[in-house]
């Protein structure tokens, strides 16, 4: 694509938003208070206002490769720590997608330079569910799970946090774990157990306010 057209579409995306309301761009820049906080994948397909139905306002994004969220990572922490203590998010999604690049990859024995690090923590998350896995003998249904736990374990991630653990008693903030189906369109909920993990995890990462 010509870098021109991406102006052009900008100017004519501009044209439409003003016909709907002169003051469209306006009260856009007034400010944002989201109700959502969205973790999701870098995957060119998958576009969080998008699939969601949602418009500029409404979600605050986050995207890394296979949609991770690892305490090590001062990006998305910072991101969590924003959304949840400033915006004042009163949801968070991690949402993944199976045909997941990231995914994937991770499941290769394969030496991919700068990457092994961050592929790393998805191979974790196939360690901690190995005898799952392994189990399952057709290996697409296999990278699907994978990609499902991979959710599973970044929702855990996050309601590690102390951020997340003070809203929740402050708010009733929760955390989601969702799948983008590429092939059919569809958000499948993972019907994340929020207040389960929270009681299982409590002994060792319970935060004291």
């Amino acid at each position: 694509m010509n870098i021109e057209q991406i102006f052009e579409n900008n100017r004519h995306w501009i044209s439409q938003k003003l016909q709907g309301d002169q003051n469209y761009f306006e009260n856009l820049s007034k400010g944002q208070s989201p109700e959502f906080l969205y973790i999701g994948c870098s995957d060119s397909r998958v576009t969080a206002e998008e699939l969601m139905g949602l418009a500029p306002g409404q979600v605050f994004v986050h995207r890394n490769i296979a949609n991770m969220v690892p305490n090590t990572d001062l990006n998305s922490m910072s991101v969590i720590n924003y959304a949840v203590q400033h915006l004042k998010v009163n949801h968070i999604v991690v949402c993944g997608h199976y045909g997941c690049g990231g995914v994937k990859a991770a499941m290769q024995q394969s030496d991919l330079g700068i990457l092994n690090p961050w592929l790393r923590n998805i191979r974790d998350v196939y360690r901690i569910h190995k005898k799952e896995l392994n189990a399952i003998v057709d290996e697409e249904k296999k990278y699907e799970r994978l990609t499902e736990l991979n959710v599973q374990e970044q929702c855990i991630n996050i309601i590690k946090t102390a951020d997340v653990q003070k809203a929740f008693h402050e708010r009733g903030l929760k955390v989601y774990g969702w799948i983008f189906d590429i092939k059919s369109g569809k958000l499948i909920d993972l019907e994340i157990d929020f207040n389960e993990i929270l009681k299982d995890i409590t002994e060792i990462y319970k935060i004291t306010f």
